[in-house]
């Protein structure tokens, strides 16, 4: 792969060169200073790869994007320091990013997925249109999820989900015939949900109030939360509360 790095801060290029220098994908590697110069560069030379900074002044790495096009950029790695909202973007859209300072294991793990993508996919870049459609008008709450699996980007609605279920560092997505995993903790995924249509019964776990059957009360006070189709779920003392709250008539 011919890779392009595009970043403002000299040492930051210089740390993510000598990463992709022992990467034996990487046959050549060229360096753009800044937002600009990057559209030209990626607009003359076709790079294989982006590794593209979030954070750049006057036109930072969406910019980039969207001057390009994103049916026309090349496969992209987004690089950030610290931005909460576009982590949790890429999370949800199955975009590729690495967290700054990048590790060596990181770099040769996002290669890996880009070289996947691009063997079953080609160079399809919706995910990263979905992307700049979130960032540039982000919806009040989550309509759909995508899933990356075997070099594929699949979908998700919400409203197909049964329950949430903690996992470590992912959530486990119930649907009425499948289970699928996203990497993404679980209060990070509740913040992206409809308080309306999601309710929070456990530390762990997270029910879709339109599949709850009923209720029923467990021996020690707690709920026990009934879908339709008979699946029960252990509700906590510590969202008594709420659970009765969301369950009390509004009159």
């Amino acid at each position: 792969m011919n890779v392009l790095i595009v970043d403002d801060e000299p040492l930051a290029r210089e740390g993510m060169s000598l990463l992709l220098k022992d990467e034996a994908a990487v046959t050549s590697i060229a360096e753009a200073r800044n937002g600009g110069e990057a559209v030209e560069v990626i607009r003359a030379r076709r790079p294989d790869l982006v590794m593209l900074d979030v954070q750049m002044p006057e036109m930072d790495g969406f910019g980039v994007v969207r001057a390009v096009g994103a049916e026309h950029m090349p496969p992209v790695i987004f690089v950030t320091a610290h931005d909460r909202y576009a982590i949790q973007a890429f999370e949800v859209n199955a975009i590729d990013y690495l967290l700054k300072p990048v590790t060596r294991e990181r770099c040769s793990q996002a290669l890996a997925r880009v070289r996947e993508r691009l063997n079953t996919q080609g160079g399809d870049n919706q995910h990263v249109m979905s992307l700049l459609q979130q960032l540039a008008a982000p919806p009040e709450y989550l309509a759909r999820v995508a899933l990356r699996s075997a070099g594929r980007i699949s979908f998700v609605n919400v409203d197909d989900i049964l329950y949430v279920q903690a996992a470590e560092n992912y959530v486990q997505l119930h649907l009425r015939s499948a289970r699928h995993l996203l990497h993404v903790p679980i209060a990070t995924f509740e913040r992206c949900l409809d308080p309306r249509m999601f309710l929070r019964i456990h530390r762990s776990m997270i029910v879709n109030v339109k599949f709850v059957h009923e209720l029923e009360t467990g021996a020690h006070g707690e709920f026990v939360v009934v879908l339709h189709g008979g699946t029960r779920l252990q509700a906590s003392r510590s969202y008594h509360e709420k659970i009765k709250a969301w369950a009390a008539n509004p009159f």
